[in-house]
Order: structure tokens, then C-alpha cells, then sequence
């Protein structure tokens, strides 16, 4: 299943709506929501935007990796990446990131990726 289809059906969900009534409120077959829902269809730009209307999401969100988060509102992704190189460093990390303005954090990741792959 795509990102736009998990998506789809949990804000579908939490919107309290079918499948037949989304399908309904944005003009198409219920076997299309259904398609959308599988990953076997994807909508084109226009219906994507009448979904996210009738849903009341931003669009952007329906296309997003995750669209919904944890318990403790942090997202699946951090929570795993702050797990393989533990808190510490996480924390660490973040810290001085947040301090950087966006060219020195450009030019502190061109620094990472030339000693990762440069120095093979």
C-alpha cells in the first residue's frame, strides 16, 4: 500500500465516513475509493484536492509519509531513528541543529555526506 492510500483510508476513517459516502460527497464509485484505499489506483491532482476538502485535511498531509503519529505524538520515523542511535546522541544532535541557520545546516550535511562516502 502507498503512503497515499494508508492515508486516505485512516482520514476517511476519522472522518467517520464510508467508503460510499466519500465516494458520494467527491463525485466518483465506491470501487474507486476502494482501488484508492488498496494502492491499485492513484487519483489524479483534482480528486485528491476534492478528497482533501471533504475531508478537511490539507492535501499535503494525504500525500505524507505518515500521516498519523504515536500515542505521545512523535513520529514513527524520529522514534525509530532516536532508538538506533540512542537518546544521547539524539538529543545531542538536535541541540546543535536547532542553532544552525539553514546555510551552515546545508553545509554541515554536504560535510557528513563527504565523510561517509567520500573517504571509501
Amino acid at each position: 500500500m502507498s503512503y497515499l492510500s494508508e492515508n486516505l483510508k485512516l482520514a476517511r476513517q476519522r472522518a467517520k465516513l464510508t467508503q460510499s459516502e466519500l465516494a458520494m460527497k467527491i463525485r466518483v464509485g465506491t470501487a474507486t475509493i476502494e482501488k484508492y484505499e488498496k494502492g491499485e489506483q492513484v487519483p489524479d491532482t483534482n480528486t485528491v484536492l476534492k478528497i482533501s476538502t471533504v475531508l478537511d485535511i490539507p492535501a499535503s498531509e494525504l500525500l505524507e509519509q505518515e500521516l498519523h503519529t504515536e500515542h505521545n505524538g512523535i513520529d514513527k520515523e524520529i522514534e525509530q531513528l532516536v532508538q538506533e542511535i540512542g537518546l544521547k546522541k539524539a538529543k545531542l544532535i538536535l541541540r546543535k541543529a536547532k542553532e544552525f541557520r539553514e546555510e551552515d545546516f546545508l553545509r554541515v550535511m554536504q560535510m557528513l555526506y563527504e565523510v561517509k562516502y567520500e573517504s571509501q
